[in-house]
């Protein structure tokens, strides 16, 4: 049975709490070729920002999906193609890594569970909002990261390991060293990709790359860099 994402080399990922560029539409950011755009968001999310970019995506012949940073903003949207649901395995509070899932259910009931998943994250910028909010351990050497890799594949059997830098460009070898560790699961790696080669040499090593600041920061032209790098790598 195949994933949604076992074609994806490039994601999207729009932060509802953050403004585009002047000029800048949602059409043209879906126009860019990524294979997804992912509507999600550390601080800020509301049910009614993310219901706006989701809208404005809607109109796109792109795949959309959310992922929710808590209960709370979930937003139930037919125009989404799913859910990809954050687990934070170097947390150190125990609420991201089950409990906020955990809430979800006692307060929904029956998900849709054929368009949801889950990414098992591995965090690595202890000044991102994430690390500080999931008070996550992120004095992680190569062999840690691996660890924790193989850790959710094989003992928790997630589909997805995503490395996350969290605006900060990332140690090569420790996304390498994610990425031999993982068969069966797909590698997402995020965080300061800015330009064609810094996406190119993290898609060497990564299945699939996720981009998010520069979208806000720079616009369509240096998304559609990436997209290319990601393509080629």
């Amino acid at each position: 049975m195949t994933a949604p994402w076992d074609d994806w080399n490039h994601v999207l990922k729009l932060d509802p709490d953050k403004e585009l560029p002047d000029g800048v539409t949602y059409g043209d950011l879906c126009a860019t070729g990524t294979d997804a755009i992912e509507i999600g968001g550390t601080t800020g999310m509301t049910e009614e920002n993310m219901s706006a970019v989701i809208r404005a995506c809607a109109e796109h012949d792109v795949p959309l999906y959310q992922e929710p940073s808590n209960p709370s903003v979930v937003v139930e949207e037919e125009a989404l193609d799913g859910y990809l649901v954050p687990t934070v395995f170097n947390a150190g509070s125990p609420f991201w890594i089950t409990g906020a899932h955990k809430e979800w259910i006692r307060l929904e009931g029956d998900l849709e569970w054929d368009r949801t998943w889950t990414e098992a994250y591995i965090v690595m910028n202890p000044a991102a909002d994430v690390a500080e909010l999931t008070e996550a351990d992120c004095d992680l050497s190569a062999d840690d990261v691996a660890a924790y890799a193989t850790v959710a594949e094989r003992m928790f059997g997630q589909e997805i390991v995503y490395l996350e830098y969290s605006g900060t460009y990332g140690d090569e070898e420790v996304v390498a060293a994610a990425g031999d560790a993982v068969s069966d699961s797909a590698l997402f790696y995020g965080g300061g990709i800015h330009d064609y080669d810094s996406a190119h040499r993290m898609a060497a090593h990564a299945d699939v790359i996720v981009v998010g600041n520069l979208a806000h920061d720079r616009g369509v032209e240096a998304v559609r860099e990436t997209v290319e790098a990601a393509n080629e790598a």
